[in-house]
């Protein structure tokens, strides 16, 4: 009989070596593909809303320079005829209203639109809930009325917020109905 002991015989235990952090496991790739998913699709959300914003706020500025022009006029000389500004005015915040109506909706056509079609139109696109009977006379007779009894803290308010609510709706957050514009009120300007 053999007296040696067999469990002698034996090789120590081997440690297996420590698990590196690279490659990871397939656990983790699906996470970091998750996860580049929702980054790039919040950054295209947040791209688009601020792209609004900025083009609402330039055509808010577009408002705003037509309301600053009137007043500079009508400051500079008292005496001008106060009609021909009015008509200046109006027709200037019209085209604007028209060339945000192109740029929101360029399928539609909305420049080809006159009179009471018109103000359907701005009805039906944007919120006008300032757009009372006496504005809406006045934006349909547009250039062709000789006196205008029109107050152009009024029509900016309307236009201003038909604007707004147009591509503030688009971005879709009740945040940014609170948004804080560039836009100076009315009443501020010379």
């Amino acid at each position: 009989m053999d007296s040696t002991d067999p469990l002698s015989q034996l090789a120590d235990i081997h440690l297996p070596e420590p698990v590196g952090i690279w490659p990871p496991a397939p656990g983790w790739w699906i996470l970091l593909i998750i996860l580049v998913i929702v980054v790039v699709i919040i950054g295209r959300r947040y791209y688009a809303g601020w792209k609004q914003r900025r083009i609402c706020a330039f055509s808010v500025r577009e408002l705003d320079k037509c309301v600053s022009e009137y007043r500079a006029a009508k400051a500079a000389d008292p005496q001008k005829e106060d009609d021909t500004l009015k008509l200046n005015f109006v027709n200037e915040v019209n085209a604007v209203l028209r060339r945000v109506a192109l740029k929101h909706f360029p399928g539609e056509l909305p420049a080809s639109l006159s009179g009471e079609q018109w103000i359907a139109y701005l009805r039906n696109k944007g919120d006008t809930s300032l757009l009372d009977d006496s504005l809406a006379a006045t934006l349909v007779q547009g250039r062709f009325a000789r006196r205008w009894d029109v107050d152009d803290e009024h029509l900016y308010r309307m236009a201003h917020q038909w604007i707004t609510s147009l591509y503030l709706a688009k971005i879709g957050s009740d945040k940014a109905s609170e948004n804080t514009s560039t836009s100076t009120p009315v009443s501020n300007h010379a």
